[in-house]
């Protein structure tokens, strides 16, 4: 049997000094520790996709920015500040010269003077700065007050006697002042002369002339030129505020379309054509090149047929004539058979004048307008503001119980036709607040008026071109400033290169006309405040403005946000559970590595 062998009792002392020699291990707890370094992998590649969405929000940025050219904004508030501030002043050199009077020269310039400061009534936007200059021409002697004036005309005292007054040819008289003044020179000059034949003229070009007797008193003569240089040569022989600048018939971008229409009402009856190249020649033409610089003018015209009127008319038995009157006028115009069109050109913001011939058929002819007065109207046509006119021509033909009727095409007679467009001339300057007979009827007397061949006399236009100049730069000014606040209200505006391009070129037409207009040149004045409202009118109105005026931010953010902002918010929620989750795990290790430390 084999023995058991007794195992030998260890010393628990030397079992304990080895425990007490041996290092202790520390507690590993995996809640909140780990032994190993947390990698970057994750987190990189997280923050990596974030990024590349940050990176690329610039370019989405630029890929929605708007496109603003830049915009002279000082410029513009320059502008609209000088002109509240600084009122716009026309020159204006008045030359009296008395001849065959024995007077004071000063003493007539101080008269004239107080009586031109009482008929003037200076418009809030626009002064007249007048000068005045008066020569005494007594044939033994010439005074001039005042003594040296740089706006004086060349005048020789002697060169106009009371002989070269014809009391019949005025005509012949205008020319021969002409002649001594200058016909170009910017200076309204008015002659008083002794004589028998009293008589008052205003001659086309840029004088006047008075033929006084000589029991008048020189103070009278003195309230007589004063009176034609306010009333005629400044305001142009209208009353005062007859006729508003911004109703004038000038469209906004200074063109002006004339549409010449023949109308045949029932061509059964007669058919009638005009030659319409030949009177555009002779009597169109030169009116507009006069008005050139107010207005770029350009001409139609149309023969149109089956074109009733459509208002009424009735037989007067003692005129032996179908007659219509002035309260029928608002429905003579038939806008349903009347197709007055015009060509493309006439779009946009010009104006269009329309100028009818109304050819009535045989049951209504001959076809009179009658004044409400009672009396016929010698032109037999009528105006409609801001539209044209209208004129009624009762051919030759025209009897009543006529039964020879033809429908073979007729020419107008030329001189009939003439007759109609110096009516046509006539009511066109009405519609500039001119007055259609040359005839002025002031508060001192009646004075007679010279009319041009060109329908516009120089004084005329030159009230014209002052007018107009004053209306444009403030309207220009009105316009740019509008825009200024339309374009700096909304960010997300486009403005385009081209709307920067008009906006400077309207401030340096603005800044042209000024000048001229402060040196007296009112042609040239006139052109360029023409152009600058053109080119302020072209920028408010700009297409591109017109299409995205109220694109906002929020309008963008609306847009593109379903796109993106799903994406993005799941990746910068990822990112930072990402970044959290990296914290806490290398919390975790450094955690275990301190007590491992703290263990040894």
């Amino acid at each position: 049997m084999p023995e058991i062998s007794e195992v030998p009792e260890l010393d628990s002392s030397k079992i304990s000094d080895n425990a007490s020699k041996a290092p202790p291990r520390p507690e590993f707890d995996p809640k909140i520790m780990r032994k190993t370094k947390p990698g970057l992998k994750r987190l990189f590649l997280t923050h990596s996709v974030l990024f590349s969405f940050l990176l690329g929000f610039p370019f989405l940025w630029k890929s929605v920015e708007i496109y603003r050219s830049p915009l002279p904004f000082r410029e513009i508030d320059s502008l609209s500040t000088h002109l509240r501030s600084n009122t716009l002043l026309f020159p204006l050199h008045f030359h009296a010269i008395f001849i065959g009077f024995d007077s004071d020269a000063d003493r007539l310039r101080y008269s004239i003077l107080s009586e031109i400061s009482k008929l003037t009534s200076q418009n809030l936007k626009c002064f007249n700065n007048y000068s005045l200059s008066v020569t005494v021409d007594s044939g033994s002697r010439c005074l001039r007050a005042p003594i040296t004036s740089p706006h004086s005309c060349p005048y020789q005292c002697g060169s106009i006697t009371a002989i070269d007054f014809d009391p019949v040819d005025d005509v012949a008289v205008d020319e021969r002042l002409g002649s001594v003044f200058g016909r170009k020179i910017k200076e309204y000059s008015v002659v008083v002369v002794k004589g028998e034949n009293e008589r008052a003229v205003v001659g086309k070009y840029r004088h006047a002339w008075m033929v006084v007797g000589g029991g008048m008193e020189v103070e009278m003569a003195a309230m007589k030129v004063a009176e034609v240089l306010v009333k005629v040569f400044v305001n142009g022989g209208r009353e005062e505020g007859s006729i508003r600048t911004e109703f004038m018939p000038v469209g906004a971008d200074g063109n002006i379309v004339l549409s010449f229409n023949l109308l045949n009402a029932d061509p059964r009856d007669w058919v009638y054509d005009w030659d319409f190249q030949k009177i555009d020649e002779t009597l169109l033409a030169p009116m507009i090149g006069a008005l050139g610089p107010v207005a770029n003018i350009s001409v139609e015209s149309q023969v149109l047929y089956h074109t009733p009127k459509a208002s009424f008319s009735y037989w007067n038995q003692k005129l032996e004539s179908h007659v219509f009157s002035t309260k029928d006028l608002p429905f003579f115009v038939n806008s349903n058979e009347w197709h007055l069109d015009t060509s493309i050109a006439a779009g946009g913001r010009s104006k269009i004048l329309q100028f009818v011939v109304y050819v009535p058929s045989a049951k209504e002819c001959p076809l009179l307008l009658q004044l409400p007065n009672g009396e016929i109207s010698k032109t037999n046509g009528f105006i409609s503001p801001m539209w044209g006119g209208v004129m009624v021509w009762n051919p030759q033909s025209c009897l009543k119980n006529s039964e020879n009727k033809t429908t073979a095409r007729h020419a107008i007679p030329l001189q009939d036709l003439e007759n109609m467009f110096e009516v046509f001339i006539g009511q066109f300057r009405q519609l500039f607040g001119f007055r259609s007979v040359n005839v002025y009827a002031g508060g001192s007397g009646i004075w007679n008026l010279v009319p041009s061949e060109r329908g516009f006399t120089e004084w005329e236009l030159d009230v014209l071109s002052r007018q107009h100049t004053c209306f444009n730069l403030h309207s220009c000014a009105t316009t740019l400033a509008s825009l200024s606040r339309l374009v700096q209200s909304l960010p997300r505006m486009i403005i385009m290169d081209e709307i920067g391009k008009q906006v400077k070129y309207s401030l340096e037409a603005a800044k042209l006309a000024q000048s001229n207009a402060s040196i007296g040149g009112y042609g040239f004045s006139t052109t360029s405040s023409r152009q600058a409202r053109s080119l302020a009118e072209d920028a408010f109105f700009h297409p591109s403005i017109m299409s995205v005026s109220y694109y906002s931010f929020e309008h963008c953010f609306a847009v593109y946000s379903p796109f993106f902002l799903p994406v993005s918010m799941h990746v910068v929620l990822a990112a930072l559970r990402e970044l959290k989750r990296y914290k806490q795990e290398k919390a975790k290790y450094l955690a275990w590595k301190a007590k491992a430390n703290a263990s040894s």
